[in-house]
């Protein structure tokens, strides 16, 4: 049904048909929206109707083939033959020069020829469903992997703008604790070390503000263009970093059902069409059995004339049966159908190693996935304590009791510990979208 969903999309676009860019974007309906409109989506989709074109292609040439042929001919110099001149009463020994025929010539013909067998043709279309098949596969495993790039996407460009909102804030407050520790400097309740010492927290954060922004619009850049939406349009996020890793950690661990990986289909397909590949070899060397049917018309005459009513035609035709035989190509086709049977063993010798290589990615991604999740919590732990502690070396500091080596130590703690934060969110979505990816839960 999607891939139904993904055609008219499609089409829609071929005919010009509008179609407002939203300015907000959730998660879901970034998804949705790469689906009808990444560009790469639309190539995979052309190639699928290309296969189906193709389809009708092979089958074409089983069925009746007509065409005509046209054909004007004017000897400048006709050829001049000799023949005995005692036919014509002459000398017995001596020869006649005789010019045999008209000096321009006209014919039209028309020919039907009809494939009676032929075991290539045989093959072919057998194998016309499956290379359909593949066609498919191949655009479901691109829609897979643009759906893991654009979650992927969105995720980093919500953990740019988370970052960057972190910093900022602290940035904020060490600005005000720089104030107040300037106050206490001129009071003479404070070293001016101590200021310094804010000063230099303060200017990393800004650098690393800076750094950020960048980040953001580079992850901006990225986004968009996996959406298929220009660079200067507006695609704001609806989601937040913290409700997709919620969201994430809510739902069930997935099935033991990898054998529907997209990855061990193709490489299935691959198996099969080395199949017909090798089958098609054997084939050549089977006779091939066609009719032909045709008519001709032809007119001769020594000016152009044959616009006249008074140009006479005479006319031809035929009606029979051609087969080829093979019999002998110099061990050509042997070889050929060989070399076919060999690329099946290594196809199934891939199928066997792919699906060795999924079950051991399954297992890793299933791993990484609880591993990501307790990441989280420990994460989440150790800020809350980070919190903590800075908050009480901040107490400590303006009320003379610590130093600012402390509070900055705090400080440096605590911004460590949200980054760590919003980086363990982000592994948790992206653990999950690997293991949906190998599952072929893309849907």
């Amino acid at each position: 049904m999607k891939k139904n969903l993904l055609y008219v999309f499609f089409l829609a676009g071929l005919l010009g048909v509008a179609q407002d860019t939203p300015v907000s974007f959730s998660l879901d309906e970034a998804v949705e929206w790469g689906m009808n409109y990444n560009r790469t989506l639309k190539r995979a989709t052309i190639e699928v109707q290309k296969a189906h074109k193709e389809k009708w292609k092979t089958l074409s040439i089983g069925f009746p083939q007509i065409q005509a042929n046209l054909a004007y001919q004017n000897n400048i110099e006709q050829p001049v033959s000799l023949i005995p001149a005692q036919l014509f009463g002459g000398q017995a020994g001596e020869f006649s020069e005789v010019v045999f025929g008209t000096q321009q010539t006209a014919m039209g013909m028309i020919e039907l020829n009809q494939l009676l067998f032929d075991g290539t043709y045989v093959v072919g279309v057998q194998g016309i469903r499956h290379f359909i098949e593949t066609a498919e596969n191949v655009l479901e495993k691109t829609q897979i992997e643009v759906k893991k790039a654009i979650v992927t996407s969105y995720v980093n460009a919500l953990v740019a703008r988370e970052s960057l909102g972190v910093l900022e804030k602290n940035a904020a407050a060490l600005g005000k604790n720089i104030e107040e520790a300037h106050q206490l400097y001129k009071n003479g309740f404070a070293e001016e070390e101590t200021v310094e010492q804010l000063r230099l927290t303060l200017s990393s954060l800004n650098s690393q503000i800076r750094y950020v922004r960048k980040s953001v619009e580079l992850a901006d850049n990225v986004f968009k263009l996996l959406l298929g939406i220009e660079v200067q349009d507006e695609a704001h996020l609806s989601n937040s970093l913290e409700e997709l890793a919620t969201l994430h950690l809510l739902e069930e661990n997935p099935a033991d059902n990898y054998d529907n990986n997209i990855d061990i289909r193709l490489a299935e397909n691959e198996v099969t069409t080395e199949g017909f590949l090798y089958r098609l070899e054997r084939a050549k060397a089977l006779p091939s059995f066609s009719a032909f049917l045709n008519g001709s018309y032809m007119g001769n005459n020594d000016e152009f004339g044959f616009t006249n009513s008074t140009q006479k035609w005479f006319g031809a035709s035929a009606f029979g049966f051609k087969m080829r035989i093979p019999i002998f190509s110099s061990f050509g086709r042997m070889a050929s159908s060989q070399k076919a049977k060999l690329a099946v063993l290594q196809a199934e010798t891939k199928l066997i190693e792919v699906k060795a290589q999924v079950f051991v990615n399954w297992q890793n991604a299933m791993n990484n996935f609880a591993l990501a999740k307790e990441e989280y919590a420990t994460a989440l732990e150790n800020l809350s304590l980070a919190e903590r502690i800075e908050k009480k070396n901040t107490t400590k500091f303006f009320e003379g009791l610590s130093g600012s080596f402390d509070l900055r130590q705090a400080q440096l703690q605590l911004y460590q510990a949200q980054q760590n934060a919003i980086q363990s969110m982000r592994q948790v979505i992206l653990e999950k979208t690997i293991l949906d990816t190998i599952i072929n839960n893309a849907q």
